[in-house]
């Protein structure tokens, strides 16, 4: 989506003046996973427009695989809109119903897309905005498990898409299949019904899940997996804090990229929670996230064999 971000606080009634971003939970995981040096293709649709053709500058600017990105001549792009609020959270405003993305379907996946892929990562957003775009998510996980390709999930519940009685429903399938879950505790709660990730864990590992990581905002994370390790990681507090958004999907990506490079839990948590905090220090989504060599410097390198 395309996101205009105010430059003042308070209803956007009153606001005269937006910056404009691309934006979306699995773009800034896209974005954060190349920046961290990953080689990274990202299947969406986009309308042929400007601000479709923005979103593609920017794919394109960050390095990402655009060759599965079609630009459909019949849809529009989706836009979003900020309100910061200065008594409260950050409030998002979503206009796409009917938007490109919202029409993507099963017959945009080729299977054979997958070969030699590492991991495909799925959101619960893209399967809540239409029945075409679950029953693609379905078959991605289909052919993730067809040809041996791991699966991150992050339920990413948005309410404004999905009744709360319906999540667990909708959710379900796509943490069955899933090796990593990622999650915040809010939605740790409305799909296993408590907060406390070890009540949770056992039968998130029954379904498969080999590491279970929850996101606690700027109190860090906990990992959890299926062997029996447990570790939990205070999270980075940056100088000034601007905008949670893109927090959770930089988590995502730093624990995502940690997993793939064999590295331990603990080192998986610093740099997930690393990538999340750097990410409110700015107004846009993706813009404050790190480059590889500035996680080195901050982190230090990483262990010999990892």
């Amino acid at each position: 989506m395309v996101l205009f971000s105010p430059d003042t606080q308070g209803p956007l009634r009153h606001v005269a003046l937006f910056r404009k971003y691309a934006a979306g939970a699995e773009l800034n995981l896209s974005v954060a996973l190349a920046r961290l040096g990953l080689r990274t293709a990202f299947l969406t649709r986009l309308g042929d427009d400007e601000f479709g053709h923005h979103i593609l500058s920017c794919m394109r600017a960050e390095g990402l695989d655009t060759s599965l990105v079609r630009l459909d001549p019949t849809r529009s792009t989706a836009v979003y809109f900020k309100e910061y609020r200065p008594l409260g959270d950050t409030c998002v405003y979503y206009y796409r119903r009917g938007s490109a993305a919202s029409a993507l379907g099963p017959e945009d996946l080729d299977p054979s897309w997958l070969e030699g892929a590492r991991l495909v990562h799925l959101t619960g957003i893209t399967p809540a905005l239409s029945e075409s775009c679950h029953l693609l998510c379905l078959r991605m996980l289909e052919a993730a498990r067809e040809m041996g390709v791991p699966v991150s999930f992050d339920p990413n519940v948005r309410l404004k898409l999905v009744p709360r009685e319906e999540v667990p429903r909708l959710m379900e399938p796509f943490m069955r299949q899933c090796r990593l879950l990622l999650l915040n505790e809010a939605e740790l709660d409305l799909l296993f019904g408590t907060t406390d990730p070890g009540v949770a864990a056992p039968r998130a590992f029954e379904w498969g899940v080999e590491v279970l990581a929850v996101k606690r905002g700027a109190r860090g994370g906990v990992a959890l997996t299926g062997r029996g390790e447990v570790v939990s990681r205070e999270g980075f507090r940056p100088a000034r804090v601007v905008d949670p958004v893109g927090a959770g999907d930089g988590f995502d990506a730093g624990f995502v990229y940690g997993y793939l490079m064999g590295w331990p839990l603990e080192r998986c948590l610093n740099l997930a929670n690393l990538v999340g905090a750097s990410a409110t220090a700015v107004p846009g989504d993706y813009e404050g996230y790190p480059f590889r060599h500035e996680i080195d410097a901050y982190l230090g390198p990483p262990a010999a064999g990892c």
